[in-house]
């Protein structure tokens, strides 16, 4: 075996060499040479070691612990710190830490196609005959100070259905006005202890209370009747994943989960602000019942609803409609409200008569 001569010395008189992989494995370990390439290198570390962790979390199926959760919801955009942990590398010099940014950009990418679900393609589709055609909104008040948006969006979109979070006692009597109790003679208003905890249903056929899904914020479920057909529907709004709440939003969604488990044959529909994307594990599982999302399904599977301020540009999508498999969905639009941190989502479904 051949050595230099640096290496026979630093080996010293007795010492054994390192095998020529070990060497090779320290240098290309060894941070690169030079104070410039060094602190370029030092640099690319901490936002590689970001995105890793992230990646790592949505490969393994787990949300983690603050901040990953917060993180996941913007995945995509973990791309950027990905490519300034490329350009550092290449600055630096630096073989293992360009190769560490292409693995975590690759592995980024990978994530970003749409999540399907638990269904089958060939069981996804619905048959027979189509018993109607639905529009379906769910809109975020932001503590009820959308209502004049929602009567405008209302009015010049006319959907059947409406599922609105953060209602409160002034959004509540927007609702009761001549007009819309016109429009929508069916409702379930459910109010709650602050003006983000309320939550309503509206519709234009006919609606039968249902007991609605435990949460700190109102979540309350209904049977419509249309075309002779019961129609399941009930609203989400678990609460957000902020820091010390991880658990609760967990817990919550997981409910969700178990209702939409328990549906049974029935045509289902969830609507609201999930407070969670296709990239948390805990909103898979819910997709992993079976159902869809309307927005997916409709190839609009990214496009943010919130922070409105930021979109469509920069934001999550947080906001979804779930269906079974009787609801077909057909378009998926993105609405802007004014005077809301969310942008209301309009589907168009087409529901299925029995399915077997």
């Amino acid at each position: 075996m051949e050595t230099t001569v640096a290496e026979d010395q630093a080996a010293g008189p007795g010492r054994p060499r390192a095998p020529r992989g070990a060497r090779a494995a320290a240098r290309l370990l060894r941070l690169p040479g030079g104070r410039a390439r060094r602190w370029a290198a030092w640099c690319a570390i901490p936002p590689l070691a970001v995105v890793s962790a992230v990646v790592l979390c949505r490969a393994m199926d787990t949300d983690g612990i603050t901040p990953i959760p917060q993180l996941l919801a913007f995945l995509p955009w973990l791309l950027v710190p990905a490519a300034l942990g490329l350009l550092l590398g290449t600055a630096a010099r630096w073989p293992l830490g360009c190769g560490w940014a292409l693995a975590a950009a690759a592995a980024t990418g990978w994530f970003l196609q749409p999540y399907d679900g638990g269904s089958a393609p060939s069981d996804a589709e619905p048959h027979g005959p189509v018993l109607a055609r639905l529009r379906v909104m769910t809109a975020n008040l932001e503590f009820g100070q959308a209502r004049e948006g929602l009567l405008s969006a209302l009015r010049r979109e006319r959907p059947d259905l409406v599922a609105v979070q953060e209602c409160d006692t002034r959004c509540a009597a927007a609702l009761d006005s001549a007009a819309v109790r016109e429009a929508y003679p069916y409702r379930s208003v459910a109010l709650g202890d602050s003006a983000a905890a309320g939550s309503a249903i509206l519709s234009r056929h006919p609606l039968t209370r249902a007991e609605g899904v435990r949460g700190t914020l109102r979540m309350p479920g209904a049977v419509v009747r249309v075309a002779g057909q019961r129609l399941r529907m009930q609203v989400a709004h678990p609460m957000p994943p902020m820091p010390g709440q991880v658990d609760l939003w967990r817990t919550e969604l997981g409910r969700l989960r178990a209702y939409a488990d328990g549906r049974g044959e029935e045509p289902t529909l969830i609507a609201g602000d999930f407070n969670a994307t296709q990239d948390h594990a805990a909103f898979r599982a819910v997709l992993d019942t079976g159902l869809r999302d309307s927005a997916r399904a409709a190839g609009v599977p990214r496009t943010p609803s919130w922070p409105s301020a930021t979109t469509p540009l920069l934001g999550a999508q947080i906001d979804h409609v779930l269906v079974s498999r009787a609801l077909r969905p057909r378009t998926a639009r993105f609405l802007e409200l004014p005077h809301t941190d969310h942008r209301a989502l309009l589907v168009e479904l087409d529901l299925y008569g029995p399915q077997h």
